[in-house]
């Protein structure tokens, strides 16, 4: 367990690689999903470090000087709003271990994307949920005072969509 004291959030570097893929699969996991991951450390790599499209946060418990295991994780990217003529910061994922959630991990992992939010000079923050998972609805509807977005239907190409796309006329 953790107490807010107890743990420390820092901007994921290359050699937290291992560490960010167990996150995302512990997330899965979560999301009754264990087979879906396909990224990989050479993918993470590439992608978050060498041509950065994502950016990734992780909190661990213990302080910056004596970390110890990574308990949270939160990777986003910028969009463009063409309406507010300004970038959104858009968080992919954020997953808090089990044994460390209701101790401000979530809070504090938000608190850090706000900042960068700002810093970066971002109209608004967008997220997805699944509307299966009650506690985090809740949690971001009580104590963040988010608003859901039910005017708007998520919609997803795959790689075959895209793929098939070529073939548009």
């Amino acid at each position: 367990m953790a107490s807010e004291s107890a743990y420390h959030i820092r901007e994921a570097a290359p050699d937290d690689v291992d560490t960010i893929l167990q996150l995302i699969i512990d997330l899965a996991i979560y999301e009754k999903e264990p087979d879906a991951v396909k990224a990989t450390p050479e993918l993470l790599r590439k992608n978050l470090f060498e041509s950065p499209y994502a950016h990734a946060l992780i909190a661990f418990g213990g302080s910056a000087d004596a970390p110890g295991e990574a308990v949270g994780l939160a990777l986003y990217f910028f969009n463009y709003s063409t309406w507010t003529g300004r970038p959104g910061l858009y968080l992919e994922d954020l997953y808090v271990k089990q044994d460390y959630r209701s101790h401000g991990i979530g809070k504090a992992l938000f608190n850090r994307l706000g900042r960068v939010a700002e810093e970066r000079g971002c109209a608004r923050m967008d997220w997805a949920v699944l509307t299966w998972n009650q506690p985090s609805i809740d949690f971001y509807e009580k104590r963040l005072g988010a608003q859901r977005m039910s005017d708007w239907v998520g919609m997803r190409l795959d790689d075959k969509g895209i793929a098939d796309l070529k073939n548009l006329v």
